[in-house]
């Protein structure tokens, strides 16, 4: 049976791993095709080694880390430092590990903020099972602005659609200097 590793902190201010796992409950093959293996560490700068644990000693195909910065600049330098390590975890074993990270400072009203944790989270470990199992349908969704958080916003139009609007398609690149 396949694995997708879920870890999340207990800095976080929301319980992100909870909606991840309910998330992935609900998705095909839970129980039968794979199972989900679930850890917390104390903060985000330690999800880079259990991410990495996850996949090298238990065998999980892909990981979900989560996390939860806050809004002191030390904390954003920290997320960085995080992220590095869990970009790290992803080379050194070549698997997909999701950051999920959700910054304190994206909302100030705490409903709209646990809002965005839930939204996040959810359409992340939405993502995980579709890497692994869908990839045909993150292939559909590419270029549509699809945003995990907030409201999808949506695509650019092209150079040739623009056109086809009536609205004049812009110069190319390097076009106006001739």
């Amino acid at each position: 049976m396949d694995r997708i590793g879920v870890v999340d902190t207990m800095f976080a201010r929301y319980d992100m791993g909870a909606e991840a796992l309910d998330e992935l409950a609900a998705c095909p093959g839970h129980g039968e095709r794979f199972e989900v293996l679930y850890r917390t560490v104390p903060g985000f700068k330690d999800l880079g080694v259990e991410c990495k644990k996850l996949i090298e000693e238990d065998g999980c195909r892909i990981v979900v880390a989560l996390g939860m910065p806050g809004r002191a600049a030390i904390d954003q330098v920290c997320a960085h430092e995080a992220s590095q390590g869990i970009m790290l975890a992803q080379l050194l074993t070549n698997t997909h590990v999701l950051e999920v990270f959700v910054h304190e400072n994206e909302e100030d009203d705490p409903e709209r903020l646990a809002a965005v944790c839930v939204d996040r989270a959810r359409k992340h470990a939405r993502n995980a099972y579709d890497m692994v199992y869908e990839p045909d349908r993150l292939r559909r969704r590419a270029g549509q602005g699809v945003r995990q958080g907030y409201g999808d916003a949506g695509p650019l139009l092209t150079p040739s659609k623009r056109s086809a609007t009536g609205s004049p398609a812009p110069a190319r690149r390097g076009q106006a200097d001739r």
